[in-house]
């Protein structure tokens, strides 16, 4: 006859939480694509609303307020897609520069490095003795890992991804200025640039709080950020275009 399941001990219950808490996710390691996405979804919102807002307070008509939007919106994504891939190439050009000269020193001294990784973790507050177990044990199971990783600050999770970030920053970005431009084809009137504005600033404010609660930062803080800004910039070109639309 088999025996029933066997309840777990405290020990064991412990045992299984740390387990649980090993394999969670931290925040940081979306720090890469939130980043990309958030900072292109902004500008998509903020850049697009603005460029509509200066053209709508100048007078100008619906079908050149749409062609306007229009390529604002492809010429914005193509920009922040080059920018984001050259200067994310650029931080993985420099890592991979960094991990080729450690890697030619470990093969040129192999104990000088042993030294330096174990005087890392004494400055980080191990003992001597223990501080060169732990190094040694860490450079026989990857020398250039532990290097990587406690000198560089290397880590596979916060690695650039240049492609990644282009495409993400890319699609973010067509996607914040679609929200303007779909406000700039249903509304119509002397009115229109501030429908744009009140709905772009609810869009904004709505982007931040969910960056806010991924990123696990103040909502509030986020909130005030991404609406400040975005109301200083569409208040600016919307000054510029009825200057320009009073001069016409």
């Amino acid at each position: 006859m088999s025996a029933g399941p066997v309840a777990a001990t405290p020990a064991r219950q412990a045992s299984m939480r740390a387990r649980r808490r090993h394999g969670e996710q931290h925040r940081v390691s979306r720090s890469g694509w939130l980043r990309a996405a958030v900072l292109g979804a902004n500008d998509g919102i903020v850049s697009t609303a603005s460029l509509l807002v200066g053209m709508a307070a100048a007078q100008a008509s619906a079908n050149v307020l749409m062609a306007t939007g229009v390529a604002g919106l492809v010429a914005g994504a193509m920009s922040m897609a080059a920018g984001e891939y050259v200067s994310v190439h650029s931080q993985a050009d420099i890592e991979a520069a960094d991990l080729a000269r450690e890697r030619a020193e470990l093969a040129a001294a192999p104990a000088g490095e042993l030294q330096e990784l174990a005087g890392l973790y004494q400055r980080r507050g191990l003992s001597p003795a223990l501080a060169q177990a732990v190094a040694a044990q860490l450079t026989h199971a990857g020398a250039l890992a532990a290097h990587a990783r406690d000198e560089l600050g290397q880590s596979p999770g916060l690695a650039a991804r240049p492609v990644q970030a282009a495409l993400t920053s890319a699609a973010s970005f067509a996607l914040g200025a679609a929200w303007p431009l779909l406000i700039t084809w249903m509304a119509a009137g002397p009115r229109l640039p501030a429908w744009i504005a009140g709905a772009s600033l609810a869009a904004l404010a709505l982007l931040g709080s969910v960056a806010a609660v991924i990123g696990g930062a103040p909502v509030a803080a986020s909130l005030w950020r991404v609406s400040v800004w975005g109301a200083l910039a569409m208040a600016v070109t919307g000054a510029v275009g009825w200057l320009f639309g009073i001069a016409a």
